[in-house]
């Protein structure tokens, strides 16, 4: 047999066509429909960065599963904070900077699969310097405000979102969710009133968390946006480097200190950087591809009831909820609830054409 009988015998074998004697049409018209078909699922199940085959509800990449334990991963942060001396800037940048030699190297691979527009980068540049913002203005909160009132009022994030997503982005949560975000709020808001203290120096605290909340959903917002087109390690490691590069200036000409501190400030700067930082709001990053700002927002609350918990277990802290908060993590839970069964009967119209169109 001849090498010409070989190939044609091979070719015959990968394409049943053209054994047949068949045209080459059909065949062609069958591989662009499995193509076509192949795109179709990817559109609908969604895909993180340029790597297909991811599935929505597919462990470990859940979208779900990786928000709930980024909520987890953020609850202790508040309490933590309290043990260190160090200003507040110093852990804003130190909890940055700990997390960038693994985001960048993650950020590395999967830099080589995709390529950005410019006006990504400059999104992904505001992103970083309200991020910057939000973290300095509540660390500093908790110097004269207590864990439960300064994290309470930086997750009023929830209800600043929704108004810059419909403005800017068009995105307005469903009636469902809209209840749940009322009732998250409410809950929060008894946690804090259960915790309030007037006081001078408390109400300056609560301004600053409040400064927080704008910011955070600033970033929240603008991460809804890019995240449609940029994968999650690249978003994280852009907008943190921008963070910790503008907490660096704003510590320089507050001549504030970022080196020479004890051993117990370095273990919750780790702490912070290895659990709210690369576990808690890069999975809420990654969560950003799939929910809504506002629903990731609303989840975000359970940071306070953890944190209310952790604040009353921990003996050096021990501040003890009052039956007012009590009722209030039962309705943040409940919000919580009510928010993300919302989100997940129907994406929000945004974010399908996100998807499909890559840009809006």
């Amino acid at each position: 047999m001849c090498d010409g009988d070989v190939r044609r015998r091979l070719s015959a074998q990968r394409c049943p066509v053209r054994k047949e004697g068949g045209c080459e049409k059909p065949h062609r018209r069958e591989q662009r429909g499995r193509v076509a078909h192949r795109a179709r699922n990817l559109a609908a199940r969604g895909r993180e960065g340029n790597r297909p085959g991811f599935r929505y509800l597919d462990p470990p990449m859940s979208p779900l599963l990786v928000l709930i334990v980024a909520v987890l991963a953020t609850t202790y942060a508040g309490p933590i904070v309290r043990f260190a001396a160090a200003p507040a800037l110093a852990i804003a940048f130190w909890r940055l900077c700990l997390v960038l030699p693994v985001t960048g190297a993650l950020a590395w691979g999967e830099g080589r699969r995709e390529r950005s527009a410019p006006l990504s980068f400059v999104l992904m540049s505001c992103s970083g310097l309200l991020l910057a913002i939000h973290f300095w203005s509540w660390i500093a909160s908790l110097r004269f405000t207590t864990v439960a009132s300064s994290v309470v009022l930086v997750s009023l994030k929830p209800v600043f979102a929704w108004g810059i997503a419909a403005a800017w982005l068009g995105e307005r949560p469903p009636r469902t969710e809209a209840w749940g975000i009322v009732l998250a709020v409410i809950g929060a808001s008894l946690i804090g009133l259960g915790d309030a203290q007037l006081s001078l120096g408390a109400l300056g605290g609560d301004a600053l968390a409040i400064v927080g909340a704008v910011t955070g959903a600033g970033y929240y917002v603008i991460g809804r946006r890019v995240r449609q087109t940029v994968g999650v390690w690249r978003y994280a490691t852009a907008v943190y480097t921008v963070a910790a590069a503008a907490l660096a200036c704003l510590a320089i000409v507050r001549r504030a200190p970022l080196t020479g501190f004890a051993g117990r400030d370095w273990a919750v700067f780790g702490a912070m950087a290895a659990g709210p930082m690369l576990i808690g709001h890069t999975g809420m990053n990654y969560a950003l591809r799939h929910f809504r700002a506002t629903t990731v927002n609303v989840a975000a609350l359970g940071e306070p009831v953890g944190a209310t918990i952790l604040a009353w277990l921990i003996p050096a802290i021990h501040e003890t909820p009052t039956l007012m908060a009590l009722v209030g993590a039962i309705l943040v839970l409940a919000g919580i609830a009510f928010s993300l069964t919302a989100s997940g009967r129907k994406p929000g119209p945004s974010a399908r054409g996100f998807r499909e169109g890559g840009s809006r």
